[in-house]
């Protein structure tokens, strides 16, 4: 074990940095095989960009220096991931939120199942999807997040 002593501002805070023999530092590198492609166009077609994953976007007003919420519309999985797609901003769910309200809900003749299924969507590792209208999310993506399996 190495450690190492910062001074700051007179006082002393000890840090410990424990250094794995023989480890190449490949526990802390990204999996090559998580990551999802996520396109502009059904069928895989048009502007696209990858996102390697562990990865959260709260929004999606700035990918690599563009505007994509509300874009996607077709999406490639790697063989060591998860997606997860919001039709809102910071990952928030609109029937969610509502909930707080039941009388609102009642009244509006929402139900416990829809809330269960507001807008997001979940796909699996390996997965294409051809065309997000066939989940009616068809350019509906303002937040996303990239898990690692």
């Amino acid at each position: 074990m190495k450690q190492n002593i910062i001074r700051l501002r007179g006082g002393t805070v000890l840090m410990a940095i424990v250094l794995l023999l023989g480890s190449s530092g490949s526990a802390f590198a990204k999996d090559p095989k998580c990551w999802a492609e996520f396109y502009e166009y059904a069928q895989f077609i048009g502007d696209h960009f990858r996102i390697e994953g562990p990865r959260k976007l709260p929004n999606l007003r700035n990918v690599n220096g563009e505007n994509w919420q509300e874009r996607i519309d077709s999406i490639v999985v790697g063989p060591k991931a998860k997606v997860t797609v919001y039709e809102n901003i910071n990952y928030k769910l609109t029937l969610t939120e509502m909930a707080k309200f039941p009388v609102l809900m009642r009244s509006l003749g929402i139900t416990e199942e829809d809330i269960r299924e507001d807008s997001e969507l979940i796909f699996g590792p390996s997965e294409m999807i051809h065309h997000l209208g066939e989940y009616n999310f068809h350019k509906k993506t303002k937040s996303l997040k990239v898990d690692c399996l």
